[in-house]
């Protein structure tokens, strides 16, 4: 009907519009300006040997080869359009120079990396009198240069089909030894350090720990700001591989605190072989950095090895996690214990996805994965996907446990029927749901800071609640 002259015509309630997000990127795209050109780059620029170029070469081409998820479950969970990464400039040589430092109170190793640059380098006189050795690849390669190539053998510490895997690969420019020889027991942590975050730096590097047979040892990997670090900048990339190799009845504990910047683009990429009767224990925790995608592959090749991993994250803003793991049964009578728990503020988001595989050779298998997400608002998000493949029903255990929602409200009425204020009660809850992983750290002054962190973050939340 025609509205009369000089009358409005009558108008809908227009709904609310959308909040405009960018266009959804294909899996792979980082929009990092890879070339192949930039391998034989990195090669000359480290003045690396010629059989390593040809790893460096075998390694970008799987890279141009592989899809960027090669699990059809997990491939929707992937979301890239938080990275920025056009501008970055990869880092091609490190430079060697190393200040003189302490042994921090109750370590036995110390190695700090900034931006690549070696800053700081330092063993006690009993791990260096017992054989340890840490170093980088440069300096290792001037002593012993066999061993570099045995150390790396091909790349078949790192998974033959993750895209980014052999994308760190073939583009490297920094690493990292920790070589323990067989029967020596490290009583106290090695402590190395990544600084990273310079705005339009673009940092890919690889540290490889072994233990021979029937050796000890912790380690505790710290990624924190660097002094060229902006987050207010452009966005910076930081890739990093642990490689670890474990011998008969060897024991390592490594607990990593990641604290990023918050311009940072990190993929870390975490495996191991386990040999017979050897135990690892992976303590993860993931605070900082934009985009962050984490992935542990632990096989367990030995009779009676054992693996137990814990990842935490603590999300807020709108940071995003993506955390994966794949463990693999091939020896008779091995144990899998694994954990990731998220707890998401503002609007953060995490994705944990994770597969044990228990090969038709591992008889006896004990294994079991859970996954588990606490969302503190209304715009966070966390998604669970845990699974198993089974090719041996001789197992022990195989099982796997998620669940994602809010804190529990019978948890924060008892906690506010003691008088306890009702945001205090959910601190409360929070950090000890993330405490599993700040138990596990080796070094007394670092679960002090881990701990601090989480507080802090915690607070910064609840102001962002309050003001929202």
């Amino acid at each position: 009907m025609t509205a009369p002259t000089g009358e409005a015509a009558p108008t809908e309630r227009s709904a609310p519009r959308p909040r405009q997000r960018p266009a959804r990127r294909a899996i792979d795209d980082l929009s990092l300006r890879v070339r192949p050109e930039l391998v034989d780059a990195v090669q000359a620029a480290g003045r690396w040997p010629a059989w390593l170029a040809d790893d460096r070469r075998a390694a970008y081409a799987a890279f141009e080869a592989l899809p960027a998820e090669g699990n059809r479950l997990y491939t929707p969970y992937i979301d890239l359009r938080s990275a920025e990464l056009a501008d970055a400039t990869l880092v091609e040589a490190p430079r060697p120079g190393v200040v003189a430092t302490n042994l921090p109170d109750g370590a036995d190793g110390l190695l700090v990396l900034g931006e690549g640059d070696v800053l700081a380098s330092v063993l006690s006189p009993a791990a260096a009198a017992a054989g340890v050795r840490l170093a980088t690849f440069g300096e290792l390669l001037e002593r012993d240069p066999d061993r570099v190539r045995t150390l790396l053998d091909g790349g078949r510490t790192l998974p033959a089909g993750d895209k980014f895997a052999q994308l760190t690969r073939a583009l490297w420019s920094q690493g990292v030894v920790l070589d323990v020889p067989a029967g020596v027991h490290l009583v106290r942590p090695i402590v190395i350090r990544w600084a990273v975050g310079a705005p339009g730096r673009a940092l890919l590097t690889r540290t490889l720990v072994q233990l021979g047979e029937d050796a000890q040892a912790s380690v505790v990997e710290e990624l924190v700001p660097s002094a060229e670090a902006a987050p207010a900048g452009s966005q910076a990339f930081f890739a990093g591989t642990t490689e670890v190799v474990l011998g008969s009845k060897a024991m390592l504990r490594i607990a990593s605190l990641q604290e990023l910047p918050a311009n940072v683009v990190a993929l870390q990429h975490r495996t191991s072989v386990i040999g017979e009767g050897a135990e690892l224990h992976w303590a993860l925790a993931q605070l900082g950095g934009r985009l962050v995608r984490s992935r542990v592959d632990n096989r367990l090749e030995g009779d009676h090895s054992a693996v137990e991993q814990v990842e935490i994250v603590f999300g807020g803003d709108e940071q995003l996690f993506d955390l994966t793991s794949y463990t693999t049964h091939v020896g008779r009578d091995t144990t899998g214990n694994l954990l990731a728990k998220g707890a998401l503020l503002d609007r953060s988001r995490s994705y944990m996805k994770g597969l044990i595989t228990i090969d038709r050779s591992a008889i006896g298998t004990d294994s079991f994965l859970g996954e588990f997400g606490m969302n503190l608002s209304k715009a966070a998000r966390a998604v669970a996907i845990p699974s198993l493949e089974i090719d041996q029903p001789d197992c022990r255990r195989a099982a796997h446990s998620s669940s994602v929602g809010p804190i529990d409200e019978t948890q924060l009425f008892y906690l506010e029927s003691r008088g306890i204020d009702p945001d205090e009660a959910r601190k409360f809850i929070v950090l000890g749901f993330l405490e599993p992983v700040v138990a596990r750290v080796p070094l007394e002054d670092v679960q002090d800071r881990l701990r601090e962190l989480l507080e802090a973050k915690w607070a910064a939340g609840t102001v962002i609640r309050a003001a929202a």
